[in-house]
């Protein structure tokens, strides 16, 4: 039998996609499923790819539930919904399955590879925005040698840049942009390579670049030159939320709900409903949540209720 399960091909991607087609012939899925099954399988295919996996009979079930603690990561930092974090652990499993014809051992995505779904609505305040508690997080970590991990960690609370686009983030520019501009623009690592402008709405956010420039030095961004940006997630990066969370912060999302509830008092001029204040303006509450999904670099406003909780009754 040819490698691939037979499947006729020797591409892993390209054979998961006749799996799929061949089970729709047989009635067991349904067509309308197959595409955004097939493309969720070619993220995997890559992954294993890159870890030297050629072929779909060295995948088990330890490799998966590996790559779905990499997903889980991403999900932690707020760089992937853990929804989509799910859905792409059950492609793998919907896959294999197929291939396999019934033998795989399907990987729970929450129990084995601890993706956790959040709820829609934040019911907890984020333990970041209490600046006493950052502080002291973000000095021991600068403290114990990891500076960049420090900026990252600010950058996310001062202007709610997920953990990647502030990795990526000139910083040298963005604070020559900041002090011409009062704004400073988001382009790299973004979702769906969204650009968005975040205003200036603190002398704080002025001392976060201005350190981060200093610690950036002479390179393209907060990612060390030596290493890839693979390599910084799955290393330094991996490394600094482990410190905040060492801290009884949760991580970077924590610390862009932090922001996102600062500037929903600053734009209401109420506290959020997660740190205790109540909707008086449905407009005016409308209107924040919508400034400050733009500013998070989401499109929907409905997404700003994990951040700053819902707008009650």
């Amino acid at each position: 039998m040819s490698r691939n399960y037979g499947l006729g091909t020797r591409d892993m991607s390209s054979a998961g996609r006749i799996a799929l087609d061949q089970a729709v012939g047989r009635g067991e899925l349904s067509f309308a499923s197959v595409d955004a099954i097939a493309d969720r399988f070619s993220k995997f295919a890559s992954y294993a790819k890159e870890k030297g996996i050629g072929r779909m009979e060295r995948i088990d079930a330890e490799q998966v539930r590996e790559y779905g603690r990499n997903l889980a990561d991403l999900v932690q930092q707020g760089d992937m919904a853990a929804s989509y974090a799910q859905n792409l652990v059950s492609a793998v499993n919907t896959v294999m399955t197929q291939a396999t014809r019934g033998e795989w051992q399907s990987v729970s995505p929450t129990r084995e590879c601890g993706i956790e779904q959040r709820s829609a609505i934040r019911e907890d305040a984020p333990a970041g925005s209490d600046r006493q508690t950052f502080s002291r997080a973000v000095e021991a970590i600068r403290e114990s040698g990891m500076a960049r991990q420090a900026c990252i960690a600010e950058l996310a609370r001062e202007f709610g840049l997920r953990s990647k686009e502030a990795s990526l983030l000139d910083t040298r520019s963005a604070l020559a942009e900041a002090r011409q501009a009062g704004a400073v623009t988001i382009s790299e690592g973004t979702k769906g390579g969204r650009t968005r402008e975040i205003p200036l709405s603190s002398a704080t956010q002025l001392e976060v670049l201005s350190r981060a420039a200093e610690v950036q030095g002479n390179s393209r961004n907060l990612v060390p030159t030596e290493a890839s940006w693979r390599e910084w997630r799955e290393g330094g990066l991996r490394d600094g939320r482990e410190a905040i969370q060492a801290h009884g912060i949760n991580g970077y999302h924590d610390l862009r709900a932090a922001y996102a509830c600062e500037r929903y008092e600053t734009l209401t001029g109420h506290p959020a409903p997660v740190m205790g204040g109540l909707v008086e303006d449905r407009q005016v509450d409308h209107d924040a949540r919508e400034q400050i999904s733009h500013e998070l670099g989401h499109d929907r406003i409905e997404v700003v209720a994990e951040y700053i909780g819902g707008r009650g009754t």
